[in-house]
């Protein structure tokens, strides 16, 4: 179903059409909580109520309406900015969860903007101690492996964050990096291992996908983190985002990131979202009382998804359509495997343009005419 279409009057005082998704992603192209956050709590309810969007491909704008969201997915490594802007969105009864990036890649300065392990990790436990487990999804991506990040290694560390993170989340969601599909992940990868020739030389690193004997091994090694953790009374759930691989027999299932059934669950009172969602409103309150009169059995609707998957996403994607209003480019973290910047010089190059701007219309001030 495509987002219905408002008129929505722009900071220029001009009238334009809108597209507004009922579900935003914030986002898979840059760490709008770390870098944007109050850019986004303006432009969401400061009185702006829209976004331009840029097409990445053809650079054409698109105006993005707030006026039917009902929903926002935040995609972060570092969301310790955004959590004092976090009580505005509550006030305007708005749903959000997070996927929360927290991996170890410290020894390699595979990140090297990203805060500490350990404050990231006291980040964690305290938006957990605000949202609670449900809204919060551990994400470990990407997996990488070379020769000293071995499946045992790699395994290892995110057994050891385990620890620390009890109890803070249901769901831990990994993915293999990509790196055929995006020649800047290659580029980007093969400027890394020129600094880090010691440890990794342009091989090795830029052919890290993994094999299938290595995800064997590391799909056992988590499927032995989820049993020692159910064991001790937490369900960490565990899945694979994206991979046309089937872990089932480790009971690693495919994620879905933008998860309809999440939503439904943690989410499921609000009659508008529910019905978005399942195509079928939801059973309203008086028949609910209804049930309980003489003790009747109470008997909840089972709310069945029927929202189609986003077909802007790749085949093995299990999300449910939402609309991104993140830009390429525009990320500081720096990550050397990202596929979103093609180098820190033309991120810098942006951050720097929109320093005179930062509450436009969009993340990315365009140096190019509009169309």
């Amino acid at each position: 179903m495509p987002a219905e279409k408002v008129e929505i009057l722009t900071d220029n005082g001009t009238t334009v059409k809108a597209i507004a998704p009922v579900i935003i992603s914030a986002s898979r192209s840059t760490d709008i909580p770390a870098y944007f956050p109050k850019w986004f709590a303006t432009r969401f309810n400061g009185g702006r109520g829209y976004v331009k969007w840029f097409n990445p491909f053809n650079q054409k704008p698109v105006f993005v309406s707030f006026e039917k969201t009902k929903v926002i997915v935040f995609w972060t490594k570092n969301p310790k900015p955004l959590i004092p802007y976090l009580p505005q969105l509550d006030a305007a009864g708005v749903h959000y969860y997070f996927h929360f990036t927290l991996n170890d890649y410290q020894q390699e300065n595979l990140e090297p903007n990203v805060p500490s392990l350990e404050s990231r990790i006291q980040t964690f436990k305290e938006l957990a101690s605000l949202l609670g487990p449900e809204r919060i999804v551990w994400r470990f991506d990407p997996v990488l492996f070379t020769k000293t990040l071995t499946p045992r290694e790699l395994a290892t560390r995110i057994f050891k964050i385990s620890k620390k993170l009890k109890g803070c989340t249901n769901r831990l969601v990994f993915s293999f990096i990509d790196i055929k599909v995006y020649k800047k992940v290659q580029r980007n990868l093969l400027k890394y291992s020129e600094h880090f020739a010691s440890q990794y030389d342009s091989t090795s690193i830029c052919e890290a996908e993994p094999s299938a004997e290595q995800i064997e091994e590391f799909a056992g090694y988590l499927s032995k983190i989820r049993a020692y953790w159910k064991e001790r009374g937490w369900n960490l759930e565990i899945c694979a985002c994206a991979e046309k691989f089937d872990l089932s027999h480790h009971g690693i299932l495919p994620s879905k990131c933008i998860d309809a059934e999440l939503m439904l669950k943690v989410f499921g009172e609000n009659p508008e979202l529910t019905d978005y969602l399942t195509k079928a409103p939801a059973r309203t309150p008086f028949e609910l009382d209804h049930l309980d009169l003489f003790n009747a059995n109470r008997v909840e609707m089972k709310k069945i998804v029927t929202i189609k998957k986003d077909p802007g996403q790749r085949e093995e994607c299990g999300c449910v359509k939402s609309k991104d209003i993140g830009m390429y480019n525009t990320c500081l973290h720096g990550c050397v495997y990202c596929y979103a910047n093609t180098s820190p010089e033309s991120t810098l190059k942006n951050f720097e343009r929109r320093k005179n701007h930062p509450l436009a219309e969009s993340i990315f001030i365009p140096d190019f005419p509009e169309a």
